[in-house]
């Protein structure tokens, strides 16, 4: 039986929640001979590797020291967009004073109602990635503990002894806080803390303008904390199209969210209950004093403790364990997915690189990371979704580029619905129509990109999306107005003199 774990506050959901992925009564299995797969995490990748695994008829066994479901269901994707979609209510509330129907700016939200229905909800979803789901649905071993290689076909799970013909590192990653004076002493939440809240802070400041930042820095804000988001950078979301990134921000300066770019944090202080976060921008000295500091930058991959070391698998501290193309680590007997690994920390990208371990540890596969075409999305308002290349990597790889874009606003479905700030740009090979990068920015962009991903994977030129019919009004319709423009570029005026010509002669 493993030891009792709570996730804080002690309610009825968050009760239930660890009912399913860590439950206090559990019994870990004897073990079931030596096994075809024996998986450490219970993340994203590390569930798919063993629900794939064991349905093609392999023996697995999944080991987890903490909660079942990982990141992405406990602190991650599934209370984060709980809260954002709750902010975005209140938002569209606010908005909604256009047609005489707007509550006063002035009346704050219930903020423990909003943090409860994300409780609510994350221990609904919680079910899917249960203990007793895996075990009676899919046949997986499940052992809660502290996973360590202890030999060459070995994992010890505190004294038990799994042996294993292939094994799968999944361990993730978690949150870090940047080396700032006093930070540790003032105290700090992070994305693995900031959802125990059940009070809002009346003055929040967000260090780290990245996705995680962003999201919450808005969300909170739209939720009635007075938000300050600090970014050394000149540019919120660094990674992103810094046109799009441009975007963002004017929304969040507007929403009310104090951004302080190039800001390089000195020191924190506590002064009674407050912290003053001292920092230098343009060469001055400034502070803010806020109630709570949620450290939005900065992640490391869990690979302490797993006796790595003794079975050769090669790892860094900070970029943690070394594999292949195909997944494979320094002992080929060893595969590792998900954050652990990889440059992509997506849970959709963990679940599609557990696919490829199953398939080339198991099946003799060949199958590549490099093969597979990643979106991604930051759940701002509006959202940023992006696949493929950006100008700069165009640049970086000598290739040359047409770049098409119409703003969102041409989609009469995003002027009727009040979110006409956005973009759709799309990259082409340079005289042909081969798609090779996309970036939207809509309020929906995060479903509108896999129409191009769909179309890079199957090699489909921008020139099709001319033929495809979109519902109309749908806001994907600038997809094709931005097929539109590439289109009439191949109008050349020998092609149109042929029209002419044609034209005349059926006359």
């Amino acid at each position: 039986m493993s030891d009792p774990v709570h996730v804080l506050p002690r309610d009825s959901h968050n009760e239930a929640l660890v009912a399913n992925i860590h439950p206090s009564d559990w019994m870990n299995p004897k073990p079931s001979g030596r096994y075809n797969l024996v998986v450490i995490g219970a993340g994203t990748a590390g569930l798919i590797t063993s629900l794939v695994a064991s349905s093609l008829g392999a023996r697995v066994a999944l080991v987890e020291r903490h909660l079942m479901g990982g990141d992405c269901l406990n602190v991650g994707c599934v209370p984060s967009k709980s809260v954002i979609r709750a902010a975005r209510r209140v938002h569209e509330a606010r908005m909604a004073r256009e047609l005489g129907l707007g509550v006063s700016p002035d009346l704050l939200p219930d903020f423990g109602a909003a943090m409860e229905r994300m409780r609510r909800i994350r221990a609904r979803i919680s079910h899917d990635d249960s203990a007793a789901r895996y075990r009676s649905e899919f046949g997986v071993d499940v052992f809660f503990g502290n996973a360590r290689f202890a030999g060459p076909g070995t994992v010890d799970v505190d004294g038990t002894a799994l042996r294993f013909k292939k094994a799968v590192i999944a361990t993730g990653a978690r949150a870090t806080a940047p080396p700032i004076e006093g930070l540790a002493e003032a105290g700090y939440l992070t994305n693995e803390t900031v959802f125990e809240l059940t009070e809002r802070p009346k003055r929040l400041a967000v260090i780290g303008a990245g996705p995680i930042g962003c999201e919450l820095a808005q969300a909170f804000s739209r939720l009635g904390s007075r938000v300050s988001l600090l970014e050394f950078a000149p540019q919120i979301l660094t990674r992103e199209d810094p046109d799009a990134a441009e975007i963002v921000q004017n929304v969040l300066v507007r929403e009310g969210v104090e951004l302080v770019l190039g800001a390089a944090i000195r020191k924190v202080a506590r002064k009674g209950d407050e912290k003053v976060l001292h920092f230098v921008r343009d060469e001055r000295l400034e502070e803010i004093v806020v109630d709570e500091i949620l450290v939005g930058a900065g992640r490391a991959p869990n690979v302490d403790g797993l006796g790595l070391e003794s079975v050769g698998v090669e790892f860094d501290a900070r970029r943690g364990v070394k594999v292949d193309d195909r997944l494979r680590t320094a002992n080929r007997r060893i595969y590792a997915a998900g954050d652990v690994c990889m440059d992509w920390k997506f849970t959709h990208a963990a679940d599609a690189a557990a696919k490829i371990v199953v398939q080339n540890a198991l099946f003799l596969g060949r199958k590549k990371l490099s093969s597979l075409v990643m979106p991604w999305c930051t759940y701002t308002d509006p959202e940023i979704a992006h696949v493929g290349l950006y100008e700069r990597d165009a640049r970086e790889r000598g290739i040359a580029i047409d770049t098409y874009q119409v703003p969102i606003a041409k989609a009469n479905r995003a002027v009727t619905d009040g979110e006409e700030e956005g973009v759709v740009k799309i990259h082409v090979r340079k005289g042909s129509g081969e798609i090779l990068g996309a970036t939207i920015v809509a309020a929906h962009a995060g479903e509108m990109i896999s129409e191009l991903t769909v179309a890079m994977v199957n090699g489909v030129g921008l020139g099709a999306f001319t033929n495809v019919i979109h519902p109309y009004p749908t806001q994907a319709e600038a997809i094709k107005a931005t097929a539109g423009l590439y289109t009439r570029t191949r109008l050349t005026p020998r092609v149109k003199r042929l029209f002419q010509a044609w034209l005349r002669i059926s006359g």
